[in-house]
């Protein structure tokens, strides 16, 4: 997979690519991150990238020319299918579907805009798609874009030390993952669930379900309105629920 990222600031992309898995992704070939930086389209003697809005108001907007020019030269060298999202407060939240969908292309253009915003002709003619992180608002994308490249890149074969790894994890089903333990056995008088000690597979496979169910019931409810559960998850739930109302 190819990444593309469009900043002001391409050093920052050094947070996410130098270390971890990714870097490991990056050195034997998984994944390419490629950064662009507007300045070098600009066309003026002091490589400016931003103006004031038209209309007034606060700060300083990106503007349309540099970013455009630096898009065009994204897809001139790598072809122009590549998909091109911007990282926005004002756009979709991002969930573990879009992951998904980003991690089954070829490669994806991301777009970290600083200063206001971007002015609005751009996001018209060149953007597909805006992402939010959450109803926050940063001091640019870039650590939004780093975001979206560790939760994509984690998703693709071989990036991950444990093919199960990205499986097993929270959201991957639609559920929040339960929690977990390792050594020792007794931390501060708290001791790990015998189930776990038990060597019984599908009785801790059936826990670890039960415990996954009750901590999105308890913390996410939201996220069981959108995941289709088995009969299974749905008996096990249901007596979650009871216990809980006892209680």
């Amino acid at each position: 997979m190819r990444i593309d990222v469009v900043t002001l600031f391409p050093e920052m992309m050094a947070a996410v690519s130098d270390f971890g898995v990714i870097a490991r992704a990056i050195n034997v070939g998984i994944l390419t991150i490629d950064s662009w930086n507007p300045r070098d389209y600009t066309i003026d003697k002091h490589r400016r990238v931003d103006d004031r809005p038209y209309g007034g108001g606060p700060g300083m907007l990106m503007g349309p020319e540099p970013l455009a020019a630096t898009i065009d030269a994204v897809h001139a060298k790598h072809g122009a299918q590549s998909r091109v999202v911007m990282m926005s407060p004002q756009g979709r939240p991002l969930k573990h579907s879009d992951v998904m969908r980003l991690a089954a292309t070829e490669g994806f253009v991301l777009i970290a805009g600083r200063y206001e915003g971007i002015d609005e002709r751009l996001i018209n003619s060149r953007v597909d798609e805006e992402i939010s992180l959450g109803d926050f608002v940063l001091s640019g994308g870039e650590i939004a874009a780093m975001a979206v490249i560790d939760a994509v890149s984690r998703q693709l074969p071989g990036v991950l030390g444990h093919e199960m790894s990205a499986e097993s994890e929270s959201f991957a089903e639609g559920l929040l993952e339960g929690p977990q333990y390792t050594r020792p056995e007794v931390f501060e008088g708290q001791a790990v669930p015998e189930v776990l000690l038990s060597g019984d597979h599908e009785a801790i496979r059936r826990w670890r379900l039960r415990e996954s169910l009750l901590r999105t019931y308890e913390r996410r409810s939201d996220l069981l309105d959108e995941v289709e559960l088995t009969l299974e998850q749905k008996e096990i739930l249901a007596d979650c629920v009871r216990e809980r109302h006892k209680l």
